[in-house]
């Protein structure tokens, strides 16, 4: 709005002039004097409600991610100045409140910006955004924590977290991982606390837990009958804590896979130590191949096993030849070895058999 001068001095004198001589009217300028008239009431019409605040719109439910609520929040419509204006505070981290309408079309009365639409609404519901850091999250920094202060290997361990869920509620503008400060651990116990920390402490939950370590055991995935062959489908790893498993638990899939199980063993069970063990590749009373190798030499003769054994057992094998008793190492099915290591005797009768 310009600004009047009240000082009297800075005006000039005032001449009296000349009354004009007033022409009569004619009908045509009556004529475009009323369309003129029409057409400036027609646009007063269309645009006085928007002069006096129409395009002011209240908004539906909003999500506020801060501690104030501004006009811009809550109404559409404001100028740009205008909207950055606060009007109310936002509820608390994480939980949603409401604003009565009449007390949002009080405010922007109040600064002069005319009436907002509300659409009929009685009040909106704001709801506080929020980042919230998890049980795995703060698990995740507790192991790094022991990792870096206790030199526990985090990949072996499990964090049993007292109370039901702890999270930490942060605002959704506190970027970057969480981090465990403070932590302490009682090897006896296994008990660990630590302070989970977002940007410097600018939002912190202090949590407490339960160390728990952990292992790897292979666990059958079907029942698996006496004699039958375990295979790699058969076995699944289950990551378990160690004071719960047998100690003689089985840790791998490639440990066991091929073996033939020595016992019924149930779906579910944990393998251990003995519960399987490699197929016999010799069997008592069958036709065996007896081999003699040596560097630049090689002998086989047919025999016949006294005994069963698996790859690498030492068997008594008759050489069908001499029917002398031989000790021999399972090579291979229904193959052992008389080798170069062999007493002296085997040699010899291996020697005695014909060469095939």
């Amino acid at each position: 709005m310009p600004v009047l001068s009240d000082s009297l001095d800075a005006l000039n004198p005032i001449t009296p002039a000349p009354s004009p001589r007033i022409a009569p009217l004619g009908p045509a300028v009556v004529g475009r004097a009323a369309l003129a008239l029409a057409a400036l009431l027609a646009i007063g019409f269309f645009t006085l409600p928007a002069l006096a605040g129409g395009s002011l719109r209240l908004r539906g439910d909003v999500t506020a991610r801060g501690d104030i609520l501004n006009l811009g929040d809550l109404v559409e419509g404001a100028p740009q100045e205008a909207g950055q204006r606060p009007l109310f505070r936002a509820p608390a981290l994480g939980s949603t409140g409401t604003i009565q309408a009449r007390r949002i079309v009080e405010a922007v009365a109040a600064l002069g910006l005319g009436t907002v639409e509300t659409g009929g609404r009685v009040q909106i519901a704001v709801q506080r955004a929020v980042r919230r850091v998890g049980a795995p999250e703060i698990e995740a920094a507790l192991k790094r924590g022991l990792e870096t202060a206790f030199g526990l290997d985090p990949r072996n361990l499990s964090i049993r977290l007292d109370g039901e869920a702890p999270a930490l509620l942060a605002p959704v503008d506190l970027n970057g991982q969480a981090a465990a400060l403070d932590v302490t651990y009682e090897p006896r116990s296994r008990r660990v606390t630590g302070l989970i920390s977002l940007g410097e402490r600018q939002a912190s939950l202090r949590v407490s837990g339960l160390v728990v370590e952990m292992r790897d055991v292979a666990v059958l995935a079907r029942t698996v009958s006496r004699g039958e062959p375990v295979t790699a489908a058969d076995v699944t790893l289950e990551r378990r804590p160690r004071e719960g498993s047998p100690p003689d638990a089985q840790s791998g899939v490639a440990d066991v896979a091929g073996e033939v199980a020595q016992r019924t063993l149930s779906a579910g069970s944990v393998l251990r130590t003995g519960d399987t063990a490699p197929p016999e590749l010799v069997n008592r009373g069958e036709a065996v191949t007896i081999v003699y190798e040596t560097p630049g030499i090689a002998l086989s003769i047919r025999g016949m096993a006294n005994e069963s054994g698996r790859l690498g057992a030492t068997v008594n094998v008759i050489n069908s030849a001499s029917k002398k008793v031989l000790q021999a190492t399972v090579v291979g099915p229904g193959r052992v070895s008389v080798g170069p290591t062999a007493p002296q005797r085997q040699a010899s009768a291996a020697l005695d058999a014909p060469v095939r």
